[in-house]
């Protein structure tokens, strides 16, 4: 009982996400308030007659819409801005036709599907705030507002009462689904049309009431081409209805939907499958009709008679089918029966069409086992032929080392096969079915293969800051006559130069005679090497001195910011075949020199500083890109050298990623970042504080480096391949 509410509750939920699923809908949805909703729920018994009595919170305006299919049978009717207020989605009722009763809530609108054994005729009307529905009946005297659905053989869609009128065909079309079914598409004029569906003789029929069919419509369509199970169509002009046959082939099954209006039949071919008792069947469930058997001490025999009757099957028993069995089924799948039946008495069967034979598994097995070894000894006496294949894709060489292998199993064992790697050919000797099973083999594995284009992006960024900050301070005193006149006494790294008495000038000339004393306080902030550069950049100089010219002081500013920015983008790009390794390389060889030892002469080799991009792709099933790829960037630093030969800077990354089709991936990155402080000072002086900073400078330097992989593959079109 569970899993026939499970069923129902799907199919019901199928129901409200399809648009109108059914062929017709009996009345527009009329606008409701969104606070009506479904509070009760009543079913009785009435005559020969099922009635549903649905109490509601408001009356509605009109009877709610409704439709119906046959397969599986059911009725829906729609509440447009109804909630489900019974506070449950199923109710079992087996009563008459009907089964139970699903009430499913979509948004502001509510579904109610009753669930009946075959189609049955109903109708609805509204009476306060409840809505009746009557099933098997007439419509009672005296009702206000009645809808009546009739079904009509086999498979009907309800038809409307009030048809609108001059409604036409536009246009039918016929296309082939994805799953190869044939699918009519017609266009309406207007979603009100009346539709009939049924089958008639071994094909269907679909009527259009009160619609007309445009003149150039009105033609016969042989759609075999297209490899559906439909191989012709015909619109044609009835009166005042318009028909449109369906002729199928084989055995099919039907679906018919509309949505706004456009209406649509899809007729899909049903596959049986030659072992199971009922078609459709999932391996485990059983589908057959349900019977009761009640029997005591009855032979087994008689039992399968009985089934044989009630399924139309021809059942052969075998003469060691012996014993008696007392059973009691009640409602009860006759397929699941008779497994039953052949459980309890140790027995077998095998269906070859519409024949079962049954007997003992011991017996059955020992049949086919004697069959096998019958076809194994006429492969042994069959004739040899031999075939030969071409082979466009692969090296013949290898599907010949495969069937050569000592684990194949495609040659039988009087087979051989011969190789041509010239013309790049197999010729191979066997029996008749083993060669086809060879050919079906090569087709499939000797294909083109796909090629895979994969670019990859090495990106090197660095930026660099330095700053100098620096004070020189220096004083001078002439009046020292120990040390000559034009000398001077000076601290700090400053320079004076010459003094001219005579003019006045103070020449700042770096080429200060030697025998200048010089007493120097700090270093130079900027070049280090306490002399003033000839033309300083950011450097501020300030000399003071007194009327006669005998005392100087001398104080230099030094400051200078340097800021660099760079970025190297590097991107190889590589296309090879799907599961082959490909390599690109670009650089330069260095040149290294092995100094001799002892009696061994220097020895000169090559080393490689080169961009190198190695990959292998594989394409999945579903259109991913399984990479393994090993990116390196190779650079001699000319700059250093270690015994004359110079290092070089690797950057490497090796992985296996997994990738989208033309998505981008980082698959390695390295960042570096350097700072440096270095502080010169003149002990005890450049400690002071505030006035320290006359006798100290500082020098800052900061580098960052980046380095990232990126890798983009690419699946590349057969059509676009260069040839």
């Amino acid at each position: 009982m569970n899993n026939k509410r499970m069923i129902a509750l799907l199919v019901a939920a199928f129901t409200l996400a399809v648009p109108a699923p059914a062929v017709l809908a009996q009345a527009a949805p009329q606008s409701q308030s969104a606070t009506n909703s479904i509070d009760d729920l009543e079913v009785s018994r009435q005559g020969g007659s099922v009635v549903l009595k649905l109490t509601l919170k408001e009356p509605l305006a009109a009877p709610p819409a409704s439709f119906s299919v046959a397969n599986p049978a059911r009725i829906a009717f729609d509440f447009p801005g109804t909630t489900n207020g019974l506070g449950r989605s199923v109710q079992e009722i087996d009563q008459g036709d009907l089964r139970s009763a699903n009430i499913v809530q979509s948004g502001d609108r509510t579904r109610l599907v009753l669930n009946v054994t075959k189609v049955t005729p109903f109708e609805s009307r509204i009476e306060g705030r409840s809505v009746i529905i009557s099933l098997g009946a007439a419509a009672p005297v005296g009702a206000t507002t009645t809808q009546v659905s009739q079904a009509i053989a086999n498979f009907a869609a309800p038809k409307r009462d009030a048809v609108a009128e001059g409604s036409s065909i536009r246009d039918i079309n016929f296309r082939r689904g994805k799953d190869g079914e044939g699918r009519v598409v017609v266009q309406l004029s207007s979603p009100d049309a009346g539709i009939d569906i049924r089958q008639q003789g071994g094909g269907l029929v679909v009527e259009f009431l009160k619609t007309s069919l445009p003149e150039h419509l009105r033609r016969r369509s042989d759609v075999t081409d297209f490899a559906t199970p439909v191989t012709s169509m015909t619109a044609q002009q009835q009166g005042d209805n318009v028909r449109l046959q369906v002729t199928p082939n084989g055995k099919w099954e039907h679906n018919a939907y509309q949505s706004d209006n456009q209406f649509v039949l899809e007729v899909r071919r049903v596959v049986e499958d030659p072992n199971k008792l009922v078609q459709g069947a999932a391996r485990g469930q059983y589908k057959g009709d349900k019977l009761s058997l009640n029997f005591q001490n009855i032979d087994v025999r008689s039992v399968l008679q009985v089934i044989a009757d009630f399924t139309n099957f021809n059942i052969i028993t075998s003469d060691s089918v012996q014993g008696n069995l007392t059973l009691r089924l009640k409602d009860v799948p006759w397929d699941q029966a008779l497994d039953i039946i052949l459980q309890a008495k140790g027995l077998d069967m095998r269906k070859s069409g519409n024949v079962i034979w049954i007997a003992p598994g011991e017996e059955l097995a020992t049949r086919e086992k004697l069959q096998l070894e019958a076809k194994a000894q006429i492969g042994d006496l069959e004739p040899l032929q031999t075939e030969s294949f071409q082979i466009n894709y692969h090296k013949s060489k290898e599907i010949f080392d495969f069937l050569k292998s000592k684990d194949q199993t495609m040659l039988s064992k009087r087979g051989s096969v011969v190789v041509d790697e010239r013309s790049n050919r197999l010729f191979v000797t066997d029996v008749a079915s083993r060669l086809a099973a060879l050919a079906s083999l090569i087709k499939d594995i000797d294909v083109a293969p796909r090629q895979v284009m994969i670019e990859a992006r090495v990106v090197e960024a660095n930026k660099d800051f330095a700053r100098d900050l620096g004070v020189r301070l220096g004083y001078g005193d002439r009046r020292a006559k120990n040390l000559g006149d034009g000398a001077k006494i000076g601290f700090g790294s400053s320079e004076f130069g010459n003094f001219n008495s005579s003019t006045g000038e103070i020449s700042t000339d770096p080429d200060t005679p030697i025998n200048t004393i010089i007493h120097r306080v700090g270093e130079n902030a900027v070049s280090g090497n306490g002399f003033l550069p000839t033309n300083p950049f950011g450097a501020l100089n300030l000399t003071l001195f007194n009327r006669s010219l005998t005392r100087f002081l001398n104080l230099e500013l030094a400051a200078l910011e340097s800021d660099g920015r760079g970025r190297v983008v590097s991107s190889p790009r590589i296309l090879t075949a799907n599961q082959v390794e490909a390599t690109i390389k670009q650089g330069q060889e260095i040149l290294y020199v092995t100094p001799s030892s002892g009696t061994e002469p220097p020895t000169v080799s090559f080393k490689d500083a080169v961009l190198m991009l190695k990959v292998r792709p594989q394409i999945t099933p579903d259109g991913r890109i399984q990479l393994k790829v090993e990116v390196s960037k190779d650079r001699a630093d000319f700059s250093r050298s270690i015994l004359g030969n110079p290092p070089i800077d690797k950057k490497s990354v090796t992985t296996e990623v997994m990738v989208e089709n033309g998505g981008t991936v980082v698959i390695g990155g390295v960042f570096e970042e350097e700072e440096t402080t270095t502080v010169n000072r003149v002990p005890l002086l450049g400690e002071i504080p505030y006035l320290g900073a006359l006798f100290r400078s500082t020098n800052t330097q900061s580098s960052r480096r980046e380095l990232l992989v990126f890798l983009t593959p690419r699946i590349v079109s057969d059509a676009l391949t260069l040839k």
